[in-house]
């Protein structure tokens, strides 16, 4: 059901009586859901729409005629309210939290609709057969599906849900539906990997294109594991075979349908794949081909300089980074000193105490780790003029860290001001290299 805040002027929905106060019941006889409902049928030229009068006059049902892609031009109360998790997974991310950080960070979101709107992974554990055909029928796609495994037994095994052995037959569905899917494997060492993984990866890409890609994630492994389900953490060697493991099966594929996570590139001491090799990074978010990306865009964006670029005045950057940055952040900053006259640059990779050393990407890091890290760095000399924070340390649309520190806070900590946020990968880095603030 849908409540209706705002009726705009001079729109379709006004044409048709819509008032605020009106709740949308049902679009063509099927219960109205949320607001993917509406979107949906925006995109429609003919439907029925089910009114429930403010008055509690009863229902109407009005009957829509209006150009594709036309806009009623509602607005409706928002509905806070989403899918949950109905899972244990051996490997959850959330289990391994530290208790006292806000309540929004222990959320567990499985939501079908996120995975559509926002690129969520989503389980489909908690689907029921009518939402199944409500994601068909609404054309919600591309959906993020966090697969792990196509054995079903192994996959009730790994995510602790009876229902989870329902995978094999929710993709086939979909993909015989039409949805466009773009997967998952968080790989367990010795469960889901090797043969495993190999066995998942033919029989998701049975439905390809419709299973546009796979992507093979580590297990993330903090601090906080004791009484939990038993992982290692990945080295070196274990590195160099997935990514062999990924080489073959590409190969017999024909194409690069089976991602790896930038994190086994790192460990196995191996080159980047070529930006290329990831389309159109449509699962940057989930760590496959960030450095690609971001090597690719600083390249450019170097390039771009004319020869001879000097600043006005010289000075300092220090760059934070995770660990497992540390070395491409260098040879990065190289590149940019050897381009741009009068600039100086450092990199001070943070070791993240917060989650554990064994966590050492850039995302993860919190205020906290950060100021020590600093303090530390100017207690053996080192000394900047400005400090470029990665965006993603930060919550999106907030200047806010994991740990609770604000961005303020920091640089009242650290009593120092100039802290240049970079939100825009290579190119944003170069742009704040070469300008002052």
């Amino acid at each position: 059901m849908l409540k209706i805040t705002k009726v705009k002027r001079g729109s379709l929905a006004k044409t048709l009586g819509l008032e605020v106060g009106d709740e949308i019941i049902a679009f063509d006889g099927f219960a109205c859901e949320d607001e993917l409902d509406y979107l949906y049928y925006c995109e429609q030229s003919s439907f029925t729409l089910t009114v429930r009068d403010k008055r509690g006059k009863g229902e109407n049902v009005i009957e829509v005629e209006k150009d594709e892609g036309e806009d009623l031009g509602l607005e409706f109360a928002k509905n806070t309210e989403i899918r949950t998790c109905h899972n244990r997974c051996v490997f959850c991310f959330v289990d391994q939290m530290p208790k006292g950080m806000r309540d929004s960070l222990y959320v567990k979101d499985d939501d079908y609709g996120m995975s559509f709107s926002c690129g969520n992974f989503v389980t489909l554990t908690n689907l029921s057969d009518e939402g199944l055909e409500r994601i068909i029928r609404l054309q919600l796609s591309p959906l993020y599906v966090s697969v792990h495994t196509m054995n079903p037994d192994l996959r009730v095994k790994l995510l602790r849900n009876r229902f989870a052995g329902k995978i094999v037959e929710q993709i086939d569905r979909l993909a015989k539906g039409c949805i466009e899917m773009h997967c998952q494997a968080v790989l367990v060492p010795g469960e889901n990997d090797g043969e495993e993984l190999a066995y998942t990866a033919r029989k998701l890409f049975s439905y390809y294109p419709t299973v546009r890609s796979l992507a093979c994630v580590p297990t993330g492994i903090t601090k906080y594991r004791e009484g939990l389900y038993p992982i290692a953490d990945v080295d070196r060697a274990y590195s160099e075979r997935l990514l062999d493991l990924v080489d073959a099966l590409n190969t017999e594929f024909g194409v690069d349908f089976l991602l790896p996570a930038d994190e086994y590139f790192v460990k196995a001491g191996r080159s980047f794949k070529p930006a290329q090799f990831y389309g159109e990074f449509e699962q940057i978010e989930n760590g496959i081909g960030m450095t690609a990306k971001f090597l690719s865009e600083a390249h450019a964006a170097l390039c771009d300089l004319p020869d001879g670029f000097t600043l006005a005045k010289p000075k300092k950057s220090l760059l934070i980074s995770g660990v497992s940055a540390e070395n491409i952040n260098r040879e990065t900053l190289k590149k940019a000193c050897q381009a741009i006259g009068n600039l100086e640059a450092d990199v001070l990779p943070v070791v993240n105490d917060f989650f554990g050393s064994t966590v050492t990407c850039t995302g993860l890091l919190t205020g906290k780790d950060i100021l020590a890290a600093v303090e530390n760095y100017r207690k053996t000399g080192g000394t900047f003029d400005e400090i470029v924070l990665p965006g993603n340390t930060l919550r999106e649309f907030e200047d806010v860290f994991l740990c609770g520190m604000t961005l303020k806070a920091l640089k009242k900590q650290l009593k120092f001001d100039n802290v240049r946020i970079n939100r825009e990968g290579g190119y944003g880095l170069v742009r704040i290299l070469t300008t002052a603030r």
